[in-house]
């Protein structure tokens, strides 16, 4: 693993295989350690060079904390309500960090895959910046649309309960949050669940980042008539179980962007169950070698 200066920042960044590019963005408040090794391996064994870094504000890149920490209810309820947000960066300046790390890595464009608020930011990204986008995959996301894919209360609920004081009480809400947002399709691993929770606050314990990437997705505005100028060769997947942003998101996703693919995965909720990486994987790979 490297640090990478990008868009004033420093992003931690670790690259797998060799061929074209492919940049991969985790979500909301999560760690480059979501896309798991195994993953990033086998999509570099079909003959991409895989990128997976930490965004700005969490885990090991660099952390803002002098920008502030809102209260989250509060963003969240003016979010829901359609009312300003302040915010202490934006969806656009995180995108722009990508293009900063694809210009950094010597790259001149790269496939570029996020999951969750990673798709806002790659959607984001190949709105800004298309030159640097060879092809989009928008994973579990929304085009920002508040008509589509509301979170229903639940995962809400476990998502923004207050933390555990304890390590192994926050393992435990790791555990619980998981089992929330992961889908009935597929065996939900525990163990694999545990061992994420406690490499990730081992790695990097950084809730503040959490809340201001909360801010940066809640103070965004609709990209659905934007997303009808997109060129970039496009794939949205989504799982038919997705309990943070319903089958309605991808469905406007995907209709958002003109030839875009959907691909359902059956029985996936928000999250990226080995068992569904085949499916994955072979989406972005064929994503990758189409042509605009």
């Amino acid at each position: 693993m490297v640090k990478i200066a990008s868009n004033g920042i420093e992003l931690e960044v670790e690259r797998f295989g060799q061929g074209e590019p492919i940049v991969l963005i985790m979500g909301l408040g999560s760690q480059m350690i979501q896309w798991h090794e195994d993953f990033c391996a086998e999509l570099a064994d079909e003959g991409f060079e895989v990128v997976r870094f930490d965004n700005r504000d969490i885990g090991l890149s660099t952390h803002l904390d002098h920008l502030g920490t809102p209260n989250v209810r509060r963003v969240v309820a003016r979010g829901y309500l359609g009312l300003p947000v302040r915010a202490a960066y934006t969806l656009t300046d995180m995108a722009l960090d990508v293009a900063g790390l694809i210009d950094a890595l010597g790259f001149e464009r790269a496939h570029v895959v996020g999951v969750s608020m990673g798709g806002m930011i790659a959607q984001r990204l190949t709105l800004d910046r298309p030159d640097k986008v060879r092809s989009l995959t928008s994973i579990m996301s929304t085009t920002g649309s508040r008509r589509h894919g509301l979170a229903r209360p639940e995962a809400l609920k476990a998502l923004l309960a207050p933390l555990p004081p304890t390590l192994e009480g926050r393992i435990e809400n790791a555990v619980h949050i998981f089992r929330v947002l992961s889908g009935p399709g597929f065996p939900f691993d525990e163990d694999a669940i545990r061992d994420l929770a406690a490499r990730s606050y081992a790695r990097s314990f950084h809730p503040a980042g959490f809340i201001r990437h909360l801010c940066a997705i809640s103070a965004a505005s609709s990209r659905e008539k934007e997303l009808r100028a997109v060129r970039t060769p496009t794939t949205v997947i989504h799982g038919t179980h997705d309990p943070l942003g319903p089958a309605s998101a991808g469905i406007a996703t995907a209709r958002a962007v003109p030839n875009a693919r959907l691909q359902w995965i059956e029985g996936m909720g928000h999250s990226l169950p080995r068992g569904a990486w085949p499916e994955i994987i072979r989406s972005i790979v064929d994503n990758a070698r189409r042509r605009a």
